[in-house]
């Protein structure tokens, strides 16, 4: 993740010096704010290249800590790997491995950054040439669009740096209680909290709704008893714009907001948050433990909630052992076929893992092929206490409305009373 304090900007005379995210600061130089990146020296013996080390960022402690967090993902994986090496005649020629470094294997993370070995489309003069390879073709449909995220993230920052989000984070709206609002839901209900989904298309099904107006969409949610929504800000898969977040934030809607995004950089939290976010959605499959942990003191400093999403046993573990994390979301889709199979929910909740949910307070929200009332009381009973949806909700003609059909009773307000 991009370091978070670099130097300070000097406040215009008149001005009260700013109170609020004072980590966020202009680099003193434009030298500190684009350092080099150094590559790692050859071994003496051999010529060989040392391993690079793995794609993590610096961990922190206290809220000072991650206000002097030194790298980035990538910068780490630069300066270990090495981005060049001289070939024998004095060339350089590029080390396609090291400037593709993956996080792939660490902690068991099956989805790779970027590119190992570079991009597909090379162009020498007029020509364009696509040359692929195992190390440059995504394996599945979530590492193409973490590919994708990595691109659009690293343009998004040089176009508005960190510093420069620190306007919009202290005009944003006060963060929303999204933990509470689902917790005070299931009290009301009996039922698992809904976290009903804005959501116009998916890679896999192409456009859901035509007539899509997120304001009018959020708003019969809320009418018809969602706890929460999640909002896709994701424009080339699934049609989403952080302006259809901001937008439902300015109408009114009480809703605490997720923002459903592929995050990859620490830097997408404090937009989210800059656009009314009240909740992220962090991938386990695509972040490795150590970037899970820097990534949730930073929801905790900027008042948001973390929903944490695992797909296997292996990633279930993996965040069972990280403190504070408050929601996990157990995603029935399989990463490399992408079909749904609801029973995940139960065998991931099954023994010992229950157990420490239930220990550790911990909300579990099942996501993906929940379509009926009987699907709802299948994952409740296994433990859930909250659910995601989106997809069978949206395509309805009535999307609020569906929502009774979904629960098989009406759980708004006024059903309630």
């Amino acid at each position: 993740m991009e370091a978070l304090a670099v130097g300070s900007a000097p406040p215009r005379p008149g001005l009260a010096a700013p109170t609020r995210y004072p980590h966020l600061r202009r680099p003193r130089t434009l030298a500190a704010a684009r350092r080099p990146l150094a590559a790692a020296p050859m071994e003496a013996a051999g010529g060989g290249r040392p391993s690079p080390a793995p794609a993590r960022c610096a961990s922190a402690e206290t809220e000072s800590e991650v206000d002097e967090a030194a790298t980035s993902s990538h910068a780490a994986e630069a300066e270990a790997a090495g981005a060049t090496e001289q070939a024998d005649n004095g060339s350089p020629v590029a080390d396609a491995a090291a400037a593709g470094a993956s996080i792939e294997g660490v902690d068991g993370i099956r989805i790779r950054r970027r590119p190992v070995t570079g991009p597909a489309v090379h162009y020498v003069g007029p020509f364009q040439f696509r040359l692929e390879n195992e190390g440059n073709t995504p394996r599945n449909i979530l590492e193409k669009i973490v590919w994708d995220k990595d691109v659009e993230v690293s343009q998004m920052k040089e176009r508005r740096p960190l510093y420069m989000l620190k306007g919009a984070l202290e005009a944003a709206p006060p963060a929303r209680d999204f933990v509470g609002a689902l917790k005070a839901s299931y009290d009301r209900t009996g039922l698992p909290a809904l976290i009903a989904e804005v959501k116009k298309a998916s890679p896999s099904r192409g456009v859901l709704r035509e007539d899509f107006d997120p304001v009018q969409i959020a708003q019969a949610y809320e009418k018809n008893g969602a706890a929460c929504l999640s909002v896709l800000t994701d424009k080339k898969y699934f049609q989403g714009s952080f302006n259809n977040l901001e937008a439902i934030r300015n109408a009114g809607v009480q809703c605490p907001l997720l923002c459903k995004e592929f995050i990859v950089d620490a830097w997408q939290l404090y937009y989210a948050r800059s656009k009314g976010a009240d909740a992220v959605l962090i991938i386990a499959a695509v972040l490795p433990d150590r970037d899970i942990k820097y990534m949730l003191k930073i929801c905790k400093i900027l008042g948001m909630a973390a929903l944490v999403e695992v797909h296997d046993e292996r990633e279930m573990d993996r965040v069972l052992g990280i403190d504070g994390v408050q929601l996990i979301g157990i995603n029935n889709r399989n990463l490399e076929t992408f079909e749904v199979d609801i029973s995940n929910t139960k065998k991931l909740l099954e023994g010992e893992r229950g157990r420490l949910i239930a220990q550790k307070d911990v909300i579990v929200v099942g996501e993906s092929g929940l379509v009926t009332p009987e699907h709802i009381s299948f994952v409740q009973n296994a433990g859930v206490k909250a659910v995601l949806v989106g997809e069978s909700l949206i395509k309805q003609e009535d999307p609020g409305k569906a929502i009774a059909g979904l629960f098989g009773k009406d759980i708004s307000h006024a059903g309630a009373s």
